[in-house]
């Protein structure tokens, strides 16, 4: 009874703490604020946040490594970096005066799904920021010079990459669980793929992602749609609009269970089990969530708190298109703190959940996700994530609703259907691994 009791009480100060962040006007829902419009086929969405000292925005790029090949790999995401270190009518240096006078910034990123180039701003500098920001977007200059400082970064980037056991896990799972898929690609590219292009290579990928029908613009901040329209109109108004039509993504599936080992002559091993997971857009990505979410409470119970065998044991579930879950563990005894959490994972698959853990579900969920949408720029990111991968801006409006409706039978469908035919990689000495106990789901 003493549990149940911390737990409502849990629950009730993460509402208060959320009602709190919403009654100050740092959280809304984005359908009573939000509104969509096209200019000359490109999709724009402006959510306008009242008194909000900032403005961010995002042009997002359809396609991701779909439409890229092993050869082009990284290109995409040279392109939209180079074009941040300055355009034709603001070069470089001029740029980064700007930049630096307003206190904004210009960021570019490419993940598998799709890529994006980024602003951030006061109210105030937005006018000038939106100069910046289109005259890079839309005219960038492309200087060699600016090239050769992007590409050195990048290959730094990418040289380092695994020099840590976890970043080196990382890359090898990412070659395990995509092989054959087209998630295989790596949007970041190759340091041979990277060392490769040319001015002329990223000019032409600029002019095929610069279609309305390919982008998507996303504006979070005290700003007005009708104006924002104007600003669209007269910047990418005269884009053209292409035909681009994304391809689905298959989903990543396993047929069985599986242990790769990376040999490093390393003490503590570093393990991640990996396995299928609904996307965003899928009917059980709510219940899988909540799902993962308890999987994670036991997991760093039994595995920290009560044997003490890693200090940060984890399980959570990615945001992919082709998505998937992992279960994550560093220990100097991998083969039992593996056994606990499939211990673990075994009981959700068959015994299900408790009501009592489902009793401090609710506000967890509230905390976490109106805190994670605190900045403009995380509002960005999740209207453009629901619109080009999870069926539509509004169903982002829907989470904590469809969260909350998830009961325990729910959980128990979603572990049996998805928590099996875990493939995991592992880094650190072959010796220490005993495959059986990997390879009991």
């Amino acid at each position: 009874m003493k549990m149940k009791n911390n737990l409502r009480s849990a629950f009730m100060l993460a509402v208060v703490a959320a009602l709190s962040l919403s009654a100050m006007g740092q959280v809304d829902s984005p359908n009573r604020t939000t509104s969509e419009f096209e200019v000359n086929g490109l999709k724009v969405i402006v959510k306008k946040r009242p008194g909000a000292p900032t403005v961010s925005a995002g042009l997002f790029v359809r396609g991701g490594v779909a439409e890229l090949t092993p050869k082009t790999a990284g290109l995409e995401n040279l392109t939209l970096l180079a074009a941040t270190e300055g355009g034709k009518k603001f070069p470089r240096e001029l740029l980064r005066k700007e930049l630096a006078r307003l206190g904004s910034t210009l960021g570019a990123a490419a993940i598998r799904d799709y890529s994006v180039i980024s602003l951030s701003s006061t109210r105030e500098g937005f006018g000038r920021t939106w100069e910046l920001f289109t005259d890079a977007t839309l005219a960038p200059a492309f200087d060699p010079d600016d090239l050769e400082i992007v590409r050195g970064r990048m290959i730094t980037a990418l040289r380092n990459v695994s020099i840590s056991p976890d970043s080196a896990l990382g890359v090898f799972e990412e070659q395990v669980v995509y092989a054959g898929h087209p998630y295989a690609i790596d949007p970041s590219g190759t340091v041979e793929t990277v060392s490769g292009f040319s001015v002329a290579d990223l000019k032409e990928h600029h002019a095929k992602m610069m279609n309305t029908s390919r982008l998507l613009l996303v504006v979070v901040g005290d700003v007005d749609a009708e104006e924002m329209r104007l600003k669209v109109t007269a910047s990418f108004g005269r884009l053209p609009r292409g035909n681009f039509k994304p391809a689905p993504v298959a989903p990543v599936a396993f047929t069985k269970a599986s242990v790769d080992v990376q040999q490093r002559d390393i003490e503590t091993n570093y393990v991640r089990g990996v396995f299928s997971a609904p996307s965003v857009a899928d009917p059980d990505y709510h219940a899988m969530q909540v799902a993962m979410a308890i999987l994670q409470g036991r997991v760093y119970q039994e595995v920290r708190i009560k044997r003490n065998l890693s200090y940060a044991p984890n399980a959570e579930m990615g945001d992919a298109s082709a998505n998937t879950a992992n279960i994550y563990v560093t220990s100097t005894d991998a083969n039992q703190a593996v056994a606990v959490m499939l211990d673990e994972i075994e009981a959700m698959r068959k015994e299900g959940v408790s009501d009592d853990e489902f009793i401090g579900i609710p506000g967890y969920f509230l905390t976490t996700y109106f805190v994670k949408q605190e900045t403009n720029a995380a509002q960005v990111g999740e209207l453009a994530r629901y619109e080009l991968t999870g069926g539509g801006w509004r169903n982002a409006g829907d989470f904590i609703r469809k969260v909350n409706a998830v009961t325990p039978a729910d959980v128990k469908r979603v572990a049996q259907k998805y928590m099996r035919n875990i493939r995991f990689v592992v880094v650190g000495r072959p010796g220490d691994i005993k495959r059986d106990v990997f390879l009991r789901l």
